[in-house]
This record gives structure tokens, C-alpha cells and sequence, in this order.
């Protein structure tokens, strides 16, 4: 935001981020008070238990928007189980976000829940705005004293609040952007809802040098580093500036409508011949970019990598044996193939690669080193050294020299290798071409800023490679989901296994022509359940 615009902080003392399955989840701590700073109950005073009741309900809510809608920020935070955090966000409510003359319309109580609406005025600099919103609370037992207390949560304020954020209202702190396609269309987000976190990204970074004049705005700004401001309300428009991307507006709409039919689904797309990406879409209730910042096991997609290990050491090739048992044992972890499997003594690489047999893979955990397949993503696919720059924050895979039965994991997309859907489509794309091409989402020309390189491939394992994905995708554990593509078609399935899950994560990556595209289902099952029919729907675009 502008320079001078006061914040307030909300949460408690600090914040940190933590990691797994939960992006962008954070961690308070802070002295929660749940008698809303009135003090606890004196000596010999019965304390109640149990649910609050509907007329406790309705009275601490009642009172609670009172104070709210009087600007009596102490007060109403009183009537909350977090007093410490409440006061200084129901301060800037009317401070440093400026809205003024608050009406709060209950709705019908759902047990402890109350839906309600916000009306209001955004006033700054001489430019006013109406606001107006949906949001909820829930009144709980203070556990001290018995009062029934709004549980206090930052989206009570606003939903798209969360912990750490600030609310302000004036000068942006970038001008807008009018971000367009590689042939000129417009991306907004009403068009490419999925693309709004991104578009904000790159109007944080590059609305300064896109010949833009800021506007004034009511914002959340995000405590986390590099997170882009959110706009909730524009004053005043500023003018933007035009941002050209290497989005493909057909690709994307492509993208948006694929991940929208499966829950926690992101996809990326590529031209390998460039490295450009064409789409990014994230269907999340988050909002999270999981597409470039996802950090998960990417099961069996990583076996490009591994099949590529095999071959550039020596150990075996696409004709070569991999013999596919019903089990594997490596340093005393047993490991299985999926249900059904038949095994095969006597398979090549390019058939168990094909299968995706787990056991084929594992049986040749004893004759790579620790750091083999680290090397092999490191310096012929660009992973893992933490340099990409893609033009927005992006994740750059992780695949540790991790010795034990991690050493056998890591071969099959589990243990502590990590990826994103950006960088298994970046390994197809290096698969495809031999050539290891960084991600862009704009040109690097535009800010002069240093791509990553690597070594890349040879031709003769790039031949291999291909050969077997083609053959996943024709005959293999793909091609029920690739079938029907025409040109140059490769691909392979995916499926990992996270603890506390009842499915695993679906993964999916697959290439047409100049086209590669790889897709994440977060508890979607098989890779062919929910990241294949993804992906292929990104493919049938043809960018």
C-alpha cells in the first residue's frame, strides 16, 4: 500500500509458516484470553458449561456487532474468546482501512453459527465507495469463566482474511496491470478466475516498470514475504500498465475448466521448445498457487527421472532388464506394486516403466549411489538448486541424497523428493527435448534477470524416454486417458501415498507435439482418477 497508510497486524505476537499438505497454513502463538480481557470469575462463583444456548447466542453476538458497528473496537473485542488479537483489527476496521458507517444484518443462526452481512462506506483521499460483504461467526464457552464469546477468527472481519494479514485502505502499492496473453488477449480474473493470486503476483513485481499509475484501494496485504497485496475494493482506478505473459488464453481456459471438476487441483502447462508456460490453474479453497509452489511426493511421474538415472549411469536402458516382482525389500521396507499387478521376471525397463512397476525400480536401489538421482535432476533437469525465476515465486523441486530406505523411495516419487506440477511438467519438457529450459512466465528480457541452465540430456537418452512414454500412453497405465490425441503423444501416471489420507495424491504428466503438461489432485486417487483427465484437456487445447 502507500507510503503512511497505518496497519494493524492481525494475530496474536507472530507468525510462521509451516509446511505439508496444508499451503500457506500459519502458525500463531499468542496469549489467548477466552474471557474477552473482562477478567475470570471470582471465588465461589459456579462456572457454566456446555454449548451456549440460543439466547446466549444471540445476546454475546448481539452485542459484539453493537460495539462493531459503533467503532467501538475495545469493546466489542470483549465479547470475544481473543480480546489481545480482536482489538487492534477492529481498530483499523475504521483507522488505517477508513470504513465508516458499519450496518451488520444477522442472519438465521445455524446451532453456534451466525451468518451475517456487512454494509458500509469506504471513504480516503476524497474518494468513497460502498462496501459490502458476507461473513460468519461462531459463539463458543469461555473456558475460564463460562461467557459465551464470538470465536474470534480474522474472517470474522473479513473471509479472506487470515492470520498475519493487515487491512488498509490508500495509494496501491503497485499500479494495476493489464496483463495479455502471447497474442495479445486480455487476462482478467473475472475470465481466468484461478489466474487472480498470479495476476497479483506479477502487478506486485512488475506494475512499477509496466508504465502504470497506482489507484487507491482497500486491500489485504499478506505477513508472509513476497505475497502479493489482494484488492478488495478499487476507490479509484490508477491507469494500468501492459504486461505481456506467455500465458496462452486457450490454454487456460482449458485449464481453468479441467481443474474446476476435482477438488484441490492444480495444472501447469509448457511449450518445451521455449520453456514458456502457456497455463497455470489451481482450483483451492486456499487460493494457493500449489501449480508453481505445491511441495509434494510426486509418486511414479518421477520415475522420468529415475528411468533417466538408470541410463546415464550405466545400469540398465529401455531394452535392458527391470524385473518387476510382487515385492521389493530395501534396507528392511517392504515394497509393493498397485493392486493386481502381475509380475514379470523377465521385464524391460520400457515395460515396467510402461506398467509403472514400483518393485522394478527398487530392485535397483543397491546399485545407484546416495546422490545419484539427486545429480541426475539437479544437473541434466534444473531441479532442486533453489534458481528459478520464473517471474513470480515458484518452487524448484527438492530431491535430497537421502540414504536408508529413502534411497529406494526417492527412485519411485516418494520418500523426501518434493515437486510442484510446474517442475514435472518442466521434467516432461526436458524428457521431450533433451534441452532443459527454465519456466518463464514473462519474458526474462523485461527485468533482465538470470534464467537457470543445467546440462540436459542426450540424445540417446532423450530417444529412450520418449519411446517409453510414448508407450505409457498408447499401451501403458495412460493410455486410457491419452487415447484419442493425435500427434506426438507421451506421458505417466502417478499416485502417492500421504499419511492421514484415505486416498493417495493423483499425479499425471504427459506431452503432445509442443505441448507438456503435468497436473496434482490432492486426495484424487490413481493418477488416471482426476490429474489425467486434467491433463489431457490441457493437451486437447494444443496451446
Amino acid at each position: 500500500m502507500g507510503r503512511g497508510v497505518k496497519t494493524a497486524v492481525i494475530g496474536g505476537v507472530f507468525a510462521v509458516m509451516v509446511g505439508g499438505a496444508g499451503y500457506g497454513a500459519f502458525n500463531i502463538i499468542s496469549a489467548l484470553n477466552d474471557d474477552g480481557g473482562s477478567g475470570s470469575g471470582s471465588g465461589g462463583t459456579t462456572v457454566k458449561t456446555g454449548p451456549p444456548d440460543r439466547e446466549e447466542i444471540k445476546e454475546a453476538s448481539g452485542k459484539f456487532f453493537a460495539a462493531w458497528e459503533k467503532g467501538r473496537a475495545a469493546e466489542a473485542a470483549t465479547y470475544t474468546n481473543n480480546d489481545a488479537a480482536a482489538e487492534p483489527l477492529l481498530t483499523s476496521f475504521g483507522e488505517s482501512a477508513h470504513i465508516t458507517g458499519v450496518k451488520i444484518t444477522p442472519g438465521a443462526a445455524n446451532g453456534a453459527t451466525i451468518p451475517f452481512t456487512v454494509r458500509a462506506k469506504v471513504s480516503y483521499d476524497g474518494k468513497s465507495k460502498p462496501l459490502t460483504y458476507k461473513s460468519e461467526l461462531t459463539v463458543v464457552r469461555g473456558k475460564t469463566t463460562g461467557r459465551a464469546l464470538v470465536d474470534w477468527q480474522p474472517s470474522v472481519v473479513h473471509p479472506q482474511l487470515q492470520k498475519g494479514d493487515t487491512l488498509v485502505t490508500g495509494e496501491s502499492a503497485s499500479p494495476e496491470i493489464e496483463a495479455v496473453d502471447r497474442s495479445g488477449a486480455v487476462l482478467t480474473k473475472e475470465k481466468y478466475p484461478s489466474l487472480g493470486p498470479i495476476l497479483d503476483e506479477l502487478r506486485a513485481k512488475y506494475g512499477d516498470s509496466a508504465g502504470g499509475t497506482p489507484g487507491i484501494e482497500l486491500s489485504i496485504h499478506h505477513e508472509a514475504e513476497d505475497s502479493a497485496d489482494t484488492t478488495l475494493l478499487t476507490l479509484a482506478k490508477g491507469r494500468p500498465g501492459k504486461l505481456r505473459t506467455t500465458l496462452s488464453a486457450s490454454a487456460q481456459a482449458a485449464a481453468e475448466q479441467a481443474v474446476k471438476k476435482y477438488a484441490e487441483s492444480s495444472v501447469v502447462a509448457v511449450k518445451p521448445s521455449t520453456g514458456e508456460v502457456l497455463a497455470v490453474a489451481n482450483h483451492r479453497e486456499d487460493a494457493f498457487n500449489a501449480a508453481f509452489l505445491g511441495r509434494l511426493a510426486p509418486g511414479s511421474t518421477m520415475k522420468i527421472i529415475s528411468a533417466a538415472t538408470l541410463i546415464d549411469n550405466g545400469i540398465t536402458s529401455m531394452n535392458g532388464p527391470a524385473p518387476c516382482p510382487n515385492e521389493a525389500v530395501w534396507q528392511s521396507q517392504t515394497f509393493h506394486n498397485i493392486k493386481n499387478m502381475p509380475p514379470n521376471e523377465k521385464a524391460t525397463l520400457s515395460e515396467s516403466f510402461a506398467r509403472s512397476c514400483n518393485t522394478a525400480f527398487v530392485k535397483y536401489a543397491d546399485e545407484v549411489k546416495v546422490d545419484s538421482l539427486t545429480n541426475e535432476a539437479e544437473n541434466r533437469f534444473g531441479l532442486g538448486r533453489d534458481n528459478w525465476k520464473t517471474g513470480i515465486p515458484s518452487f524448484d523441486g527438492s530431491v535430497p541424497a537421502s540414504g536408508g530406505p529413502d534411497t529406494a523411495a526417492n527412485m519411485i516419487g516418494q520418500g523426501q523428493v518434493q515437486m510442484s506440477p510446474l517442475d514435472m511438467a518442466s521434467v516432461t519438457a526436458t524428457a521431450m527435448t533433451g534441452r532443459f529450459r527454465q519456466p518463464v512466465i514473462v519474458s526474462p528480457k523485461l527485468d533482465d534477470r538470470e534464467i537457470a541452465t543445467a546440462q540436459g540430456l542426450s540424445a540417446s537418452t532423450v530417444a529412450q524416454l520418449r519411446a517409453m512414454m510414448n508407450r505409457t500412453a498408447t499401451s501403458g497405465t495412460a493410455s486410457g486417458i491419452m487415447a484419442g490425441l493425435s500427434g506426438s503423444i507421451g506421458a505417466k501416471t502417478g499416485s502417492a501415498e500421504v499419511d492421514g489420507q484415505s486416498k493417495s495424491n493423483s499425479w499425471f504428466t504427459g506431452y503432445r507435439d509442443d505441448i507438456a503438461a503435468a497436473a496434482m489432485t490432492q486426495d484424487g486417487g490413481h493418477g488416471i482418477d482426476a490429474a489425467g483427465p486434467i491433463v489431457a484437456a490441457v493437451l486437447r487445447s494444443g496451446g
